[in-house]
This record gives C-alpha cells, sequence and structure tokens, in this order.
C-alpha cells in the first residue's frame, strides 16, 4: 500500500487539499466525486479525524471498496464482517475489532475513507417519502403503469395495500404467502415451490442482514448457501423474467434492492 502524504490543508471544510489537488467534500465531509478517491486521499481524511491508518484499516477500507466495486452498494456490518470472514480476514471480523479501529463506527468512518456511500438498511429508509412518487401526475407513475406490476394500491380480501413506484409493498408487515400470490399473479406469475425457495431465500436474507439483495449479492449468497445448480442466472431469470432480486422482492414483501439494475 503506497504511503498516504501527510501534507493537508483543510480550508472551509468544503474542499481539502492532497498533493496539490483540490478536493471537494460533501456538507458531512465525505468526497463529492467517489473518484477522486485515493490513498493519499483516504489517509489525509483519517489525519483530520485523528485516526492513523494501520494495515488493518486498510484491509477494511479496500474491501468496502471491492465490495462496492462489485455490487454497487456499500455493505452494511453484518455483509461486512462476512466478506471480511470469507476474505481470511477472521480478526477483523467482530465488532470489538472494527470499533476499535474506526471509533466513529464503521459504516460511517470507514465507508467515509473508503470513498464509498454510507451503507443504509432498509429501514432506516422512510418508505412513507414516497408519498410523492405515488401521485398520479408524476412521471414515474405514469411510466410503470406499463411494467406489470401493481401501481399506487390495490385491493385483496377487502383491504387496500399501497405501493411504491416500482411496485413494493409500503407496509411490509401486511405481506403474507396469499397476498404474495396475488402480487405474483398480477405479473403473469403462478407461484410453485421452485418460486418459494427463492422468495424465503430473500425474506430469510432480509431478515438477517437488514437489506433486501440485489441480483449479484443474491446470486452469490444462493450459490454458497444453496448450491450452484439454484443460484445461476438462467434458472433464476427463468423463474423471475423481470428480475430475481427486483420482481422476487417485489413479490416477497420486501423493499427494492438498493443498486439493483437486474431488471
Amino acid at each position: 500500500m503506497p504511503q498516504a502524504s501527510n501534507v493537508v490543508q483543510f480550508s472551509t471544510g468544503a474542499v481539502m487539499e492532497v498533493g496539490g489537488r483540490t478536493i471537494p467534500l460533501m456538507p458531512d465531509g465525505r468526497l463529492y466525486n467517489l473518484d477522486d478517491w485515493t490513498p493519499e486521499v483516504a489517509a489525509a481524511m483519517a489525519g483530520a479525524m485523528g485516526v492513523s491508518l494501520t494495515q488493518d484499516h486498510w484491509d477494511v477500507i479496500n474491501l468496502m471498496r471491492a465490495y462496492y466495486g462489485e455490487y454497487n452498494v456499500s455493505p452494511v456490518r453484518k455483509l461486512l464482517k462476512r466478506a471480511l470472514l470469507r476474505e481470511g480476514h477472521e480478526a477483523l471480523a467482530h465488532d470489538e475489532r472494527l470499533d476499535s479501529l474506526f471509533p466513529g463506527d464503521v459504516l460511517v468512518q470507514g465507508s467515509k475513507l473508503a470513498g464509498v456511500p454510507m451503507p443504509h438498511l432498509d429501514a432506516e429508509l422512510e418508505r412513507r417519502t414516497y408519498a410523492a412518487n405515488r401521485a398520479a401526475d408524476n412521471p414515474r407513475v405514469k411510466q410503470s403503469r406499463a411494467v406489470g406490476h401493481f401501481v399506487g394500491s390495490f385491493s385483496f380480501d377487502g383491504e387496500r395495500h399501497e405501493v411504491t413506484p416500482t411496485g413494493n409493498l409500503v407496509d411490509l408487515h401486511r405481506w403474507n404467502e396469499r397476498v404474495a400470490a396475488h402480487m405474483a399473479q398480477k405479473e403473469g406469475i403462478e407461484l410453485t415451490a421452485e418460486h418459494w425457495e427463492i422468495l424465503n431465500f430473500l425474506r430469510g436474507f432480509y431478515f438477517e442482514y437488514g437489506i433486501s439483495p440485489m441480483v449479484k449479492i443474491l446470486m452469490r449468497h444462493m450459490r454458497e448457501e444453496v448450491g450452484p445448480e439454484k443460484a445461476g442466472a438462467d434458472y433464476l431469470y427463468k423463474l423471475f423474467p423481470k428480475g430475481p432480486s427486483r420482481q422476487g422482492s417485489r413479490i416477497a414483501g420486501l423493499p427494492e434492492p438498493q443498486g439493483c439494475i437486474d431488471g
């Protein structure tokens, strides 16, 4: 790992100077442009926080960057610890060690030093902010009317269920298997045991890690826990043609996966 420069001058907090480069910052001190990240920038930011980066710090930082580069989403704490174990960093995969390395919280401080967005559990994303998006004149709502899933709301068994513009339930606790079957039928899917295996895996993942997995994460974890024969793209997309993560999470009564691009 290159030695980070210790020569850094902070002005108003809106920019930082590192090695003759002016780096713009967000109001919370995070990089405005993620592409501005370098090891020298990370070390300068750490110095301003009073943190002297060791190899253990770099192992965590580099893993967070690799995870974001592969999945387009930053890892929440449980997924970070699992990834550290997978990469052979068992000593780092403990809350006590991570907290000692990053006293400002590894998800906040660590992601800032890694130059990646701060990860959020799905429950931290306010679902009621979708209210404006459900308005009839919202272009996202109008556009979504042709995609096949429910839009705005739907009625089932005498109850009204609100959905986001992507068709995900607003009130996740109102989901049940009969609601799932109704939502699937709307999208032209008759649920089989094979569908339910994926739906139950999605729900299990969500309740363990606090996020809906985007497709690459889903496939990797299914490959590790269920086997490669049911983790391949052909198998998963045959069951959920509009995306095993996006469409699957919708029918499973979960939030839309963060960073999901599977259809």
